[in-house]
C-alpha cells in the first residue's frame, strides 16, 4: 500500500503498517515512509 510521504514529497510504500480507526469511525492505515522513516497516514481501508 502507498501513502503521500510530505517529507519526500512522493508516493512511498508504507512500512510497519498498522490498521486504525478514526473518530468518526472511517479506517485508516498509519505507519512510516520506506525511504525517510517519516510517519504517513492514510484515509481508507487497506488493500
Amino acid at each position: 500500500m502507498e501513502a503521500y510521504c510530505l517529507k519526500c514529497r512522493a508516493h512511498r510504500e508504507i512500512d510497519e503498517a498498522e490498521q486504525v480507526t478514526l473518530k468518526n469511525g472511517r479506517p485508516a492505515t498509519r505507519g512510516k515512509c520506506s525511504v525517510c522513516k517519516a510517519t504517513v497516514f492514510r484515509i481508507g481501508k487497506a488493500t
